[in-house]
């Protein structure tokens, strides 16, 4: 669960930083405490509003009240949070049918000497054992119905609620695991409820078996309070990119012509193919591959907003018409064209774990798919202007062309400052190329939803400068992230360093760095490769303390974009820059490698 302490907020204006919880992630030592903390957070959570999903501040201090009037330590904070959280969500993750659960299961409750389990396509293959509360549970769990994962961490979680295919998470993993994984799925309001191991060391460690199978076992009615949730949403933007809804939406022109996708390959691929429905088949895969589909997830939940919010109830209060489905779908379609020629111009290597597409087809080929997609997405606007209206429709390509006028000048600020002799950058100059390069686009996903239902003129103003603050934390956030690597994005560390690009942590080094640390940080801006050149990078950047600086911006423009929210009406649109700000400047720290697909076959049967 979130069980990160939150610091108060400061009067300085920036957002409160959250506390280092080591020493909050202490489990009760006997079973009798951890009974006596149970059962005080089922008396603490029976007067709870479940209309909304908690937050984490919220959370935090319902731990720390309960501790209080228990007359115990704060080291207990994270686990007494756990209890607050499950007493939470408990009704509603049991009201869901077995078949709708997830048991997420940790690979360190089995034996780690003499374990007979091989790992199968499925994962650990517990049923030819027995030998260990691991394959307990899963096959208790398995008999009932649930959907069972071993894995430690749990990248795919978010990614197996919003595929459709379960409804609710019953965890296992140590408070650790719990800080760092479960966060996002609380904050989506996904029911989920938990049990602590008694240990995080990793190996051999054990669980209150007893507990794990009620969280397992029981089953109750649907509860009278339905929590808000933005998951059925998420779904819906995920369905719109992806087949068969993508080709229903934007349906292919040159499908059959002889084409046989499985041979597209690199340039020369599919020779027999018609060339025309080769073509077409690059452009639909580039399109509904990869990415979390955040802004037409944005476009969508705008929308919904202004229509009461019937989609955060009810999967089947989320059906807006094709024509708002098709402009959430060309918000993607820009959105994956600028990838495409972002990755051209800094010649990345990867993208979505994968090859970009200019590595798999050629530099030409890759131009010309960004192109086609930049025109499918006006055209998927403009198909429906009937529908939506004349002047919703100019209302909402006006501001998708201003987007993307943006976006050309930041990029091409940014391609001349490296072909420059003089690269002297100043902090300001960055945060204007991030303000143009990210910030249109959750601008254009955000104003087009709200203009979709009804005239947006008293949000102008808001639209602005809420993207312009969430964009910039965006970006300053990725830049800090290049350092650790990104599994959906690129997969390289310190790709800003070698491709030599104008970063805020560049401008900030070189505006603090002493004389000679500058002349040698200048040095060594040219596009380049090796751990070598990225130490010393790091080492003058850490002189200069630009982490820590950059770390203080994105709370800057975090709390900008809040104090921003605090300020919308309706509520449910309040609602949603909250979760968006949350949601978009996430800090966990880089998620471990997903499992191999098979392993997913067995949570889709």
């Amino acid at each position: 669960m979130a069980i990160a302490a939150e610091a108060p907020p400061v009067e300085n204006g920036t957002a409160p930083k959250r506390a280092n919880s080591a020493a909050f992630k202490v489990v009760p030592e006997t079973r009798e405490l951890r009974d006596r903390v149970r059962a005080a957070a089922a008396r603490f959570g029976a007067s709870l509003d479940r209309s909304r999903p908690l937050t984490r501040p919220e959370l935090q201090k319902m731990g720390e009240d309960l501790l209080r009037q228990m007359d115990l330590g704060e080291q207990y904070l994270g686990f007494a949070m756990v209890c607050v959280a499950n007493e939470f969500w408990r009704e509603q993750v049991q009201a869901i049918d077995f078949k709708r659960r997830l048991l997420l299961l940790p690979h360190c409750l089995k034996h780690a000497e003499g374990c007979p389990a091989d790992y199968d396509e499925f994962g650990l293959d517990c049923r030819k054992c027995g030998a260990c509360s691991v394959a307990d549970f899963k096959t208790k769990a398995e008999d009932l119905g649930d959907k069972v994962l071993v894995s430690e961490g749990t990248p795919i979680v978010l990614k197996i609620i919003v595929s459709g295919h379960v409804d609710a998470i019953v965890g296992v993993a140590c408070l650790n695991v719990l800080e760092k994984a479960i966060d996002k799925i609380l904050l989506a309001g996904i029911p989920c409820v938990a049990t602590p191991l008694l240990s995080s060391n990793c190996r051999n460690t054990s669980v209150d078996d007893d507990w794990v199978a009620e969280m397992i076992d029981l089953k109750t009615p649907p509860p009278a309070t339905k929590t808000k949730t933005f998951v059925h949403l998420m779904r819906l933007a995920h369905q719109v990119c992806e087949d068969p809804e993508l080709s229903r939406l934007a349906p292919r022109i040159r499908r059959g012509a002889g084409f046989q996708p499985a041979s597209v390959g690199r340039q020369d691929a599919c020779p027999t193919a018609d060339p025309l429905a080769a073509h077409e088949h690059i452009a639909y895969e580039w399109l509904g591959e990869g990415g979390k589909r955040s802004r037409p997830f944005i476009t969508l939940a705008a929308y919904d907003a202004l229509q009461g919010a019937p989609g955060t109830l009810a999967a089947d209060g989320c059906n807006p018409s094709d024509g708002v489905r098709r402009v959430a779908l060309a918000i993607e379609a820009f959105h994956k064209a600028s990838l495409v020629h972002d990755d051209i111009e800094d010649d990345d290597s990867f993208r979505y774990g994968r090859e970009t597409l200019h590595r798999r087809y050629g530099v030409g080929t890759a131009i010309n798919i960004g192109d086609y997609l930049i025109g499918l997405g006006y055209r998927l606007v403009a198909r429906d202007r009937k529908e939506l209206g004349g002047d919703c429709t100019a209302d909402i390509l006006n501001r998708m062309s201003e987007a993307h006028l943006k976006l050309a000048e930041g990029q091409g600020a940014e391609l001349l400052w490296r072909d420059a002799a003089d690269k002297s950058l100043t902090p300001l100059d960055a945060l204007k190329i991030y303000a143009l390069k990210t910030a249109p686009a959750f601008e254009a996903a955000l104003y087009a939803g709200l203009r979709l239902g009804g005239p947006a003129d008293p949000y102008e103003k808001m639209v602005a400068e809420f993207s312009k603050n969430l964009g910039v934390a965006f970006q300053v956030l990725n830049d800090l992230k290049d350092w650790d690597g990104d599994s959906d994005n690129k997969l390289l560390a310190g790709q800003d360093v070698l491709s030599a690009r104008p970063t805020l942590l560049l401008a900030l080094a070189l505006e603090a760095s002493a004389p000679a640390d500058k002349d040698a940080l200048l040095a060594l801006l040219a596009p380049s490769s090796g751990e070598e050149v990225l130490g010393r990078v790091r080492r003058l950047f850490d002189r200069a303390r630009v982490f820590d600086k950059a770390e203080k911006l994105v709370d800057k423009y975090r709390a900008r974009a809040e104090a921003i929210a605090d300020e919308v009406e309706p509520i449910a649109l309040r609602e949603l820059l909250y979760y968006l700000v949350d949601s978009v400047l996430d800090r966990q720290p880089p998620p471990e490698p997903e499992p191999k697909a098979p392993q997913l076959l067995q949570l889709t049967t």
